[in-house]
């Protein structure tokens, strides 16, 4: 077992990789009665194109999330009564690159690891029971469909990208939900959920020896080679279309912008490209920035207004959103400030300000502990060590920062969705 001391941050990790390939990292918080367990797989709804034994596999949108909810089918039951049982707590969710089951409690934190490595390493799906869940998941969509947020955001993701999956619901759509058999949730769990595939990470009181020796009894001993999978997709610089707009039950029209940004790819690189890339947002938008402010006293933006950089395996994305009832003027406002800022530069004083700021939120993040794991997850799928980060801040240069607006904030790898009130005296 390897212990990682980080002396900026006053944490430390113990890491081990398991005989059969499984990741093990526990953080220990000495002295606390609450614990906190992520088990997560590097598979998300992107990852529906594949090989397994030697046969490419093309599974319809959105069964990871299937997937995730069939997991808590257990031959004798559903698992949460179980967890409820010796008072935890347990969940999961899908994002668009990976899959986590987690449990919190304050006692019986072996047992509750015990059933969360059964349950999620035990798949057990009937046709019965996941043509059941096609009505239930089909519910979730139409919901999906009728939130404002959900809507603005999948819109903006059909404009940006031609071949990307992330241009396709993490639900998936009724349709291909239709496709989906116990088969073929057989076939991904094989595929994705071996342990080299995996990560248990655990935040707590607890002793690392004891979590290791829990994760080798239960699961499966032998090691196989990770799957053969398409996570890298040929997409233009360029957006598909610029714009889109549509109708809902709004007070005001709600936008959201994006400005499509190159695959930042994986490792530490990339993560000092995500840190570069947030630095310029707050340089740029942020709420001290002269364009927020100025924007707010116009009155085109309101305290909704906010944004960042985002990313998800093969691809990279700036963009804002909010409420106002001139989106336009907000895209061109950004588009020229960012200019501005490239010719002007950004101050050393403003840099050093920025990172301060920048530095405070994610050490005052690391209290949280939902907030710790899911980044030491997330970091470590894209090959990163998160606790890294006080270094790369340290030499991020204020010429980066201008260089990233320079490439990223430009008319024709930019697109806007918008939801505009539904205007009632032309549907009468």
């Amino acid at each position: 077992m390897i212990e990682k001391v980080y002396p900026q941050l006053g944490e430390t990790v113990f890491w081990e990789t398991l005989e059969n390939g499984l990741t093990v990292a526990v953080v220990p918080r000495p002295g606390f009665s609450k614990k906190l367990c992520y088990f997560v797989t590097d598979y998300g709804a992107i990852h529906t194109h594949f090989t397994e034994n030697g046969k490419e596999i093309v599974a319809p949108a959105g069964i990871a999330h299937y997937l995730e909810h069939k997991m808590f089918d257990m031959p004798e039951g559903e698992i949460s009564g179980q967890f409820a049982a010796i008072g935890a707590d347990v969940n999961a969710f899908t994002s668009y690159d990976m899959t986590a089951y987690y449990f919190s409690c304050t006692g019986q934190f072996e047992k509750a690891l015990s059933l969360l490595l059964r349950f999620v390493s035990t798949p057990y799906f009937t046709e019965e029971s996941v043509e059941k869940e096609q009505g239930i998941i089909g519910q979730e969509i139409e919901m999906n469909a009728d939130s404002p947020d959900t809507a603005v955001f999948e819109r903006l993701m059909g404009c940006m990208y031609e071949n990307h999956p992330i241009n396709t619901p993490i639900l998936g759509t009724r349709k291909s939900i239709s496709e989906i058999t116990p088969e073929m949730l057989y076939t991904c769990h094989k595929a994705f959920y071996s342990p080299e595939n995996m990560l248990l990470c655990v935040v707590g009181d607890v002793d690392p020896v004891t979590v290791c020796e829990m994760a080798r009894e239960v699961l499966p001993k032998e090691k196989k080679e990770k799957t053969p999978r398409v996570d890298h997709w040929e997409e233009p610089a360029t957006v598909l279309r610029h714009s889109t707009e549509t109708e809902m039950e709004v007070a005001m029209p709600l936008f959201q912008l994006g400005f499509k940004c190159p695959d930042p790819g994986r490792g530490e690189e990339a993560a000092r490209q995500e840190f570069v890339a947030d630095l310029a947002c707050e340089a740029l938008f942020g709420e001290s920035s002269d364009l927020y402010l100025r924007m707010y006293e116009e009155g085109i933006i309101d305290n909704s207004f906010g944004g960042g950089f985002e990313t998800v395996a093969g691809m990279g994305m700036l963009s804002v959103s909010g409420d106002s009832d001139d989106p336009e003027a907000v895209r061109k406002a950004i588009i020229a400030e960012a200019e501005r800022l490239c010719a002007e530069g950004i101050s050393e004083e403003t840099l050093l300000r920025m990172k301060r700021s920048a530095m405070g939120r994610r050490i005052r993040a690391l209290d949280s502990f939902n907030s710790f794991i899911f980044r030491i997850c997330a970091y470590y799928f894209s090959g990163f060590d998160y606790l890294h980060f006080p270094a790369i801040y340290e030499r991020i240069t204020a010429n980066e920062l201008t260089e990233f607006l320079r490439t990223a904030v430009r008319e024709e790898n930019c697109a806007i969705s918008v939801i505009r009130p539904i205007n009632k005296e032309e549907k009468k």
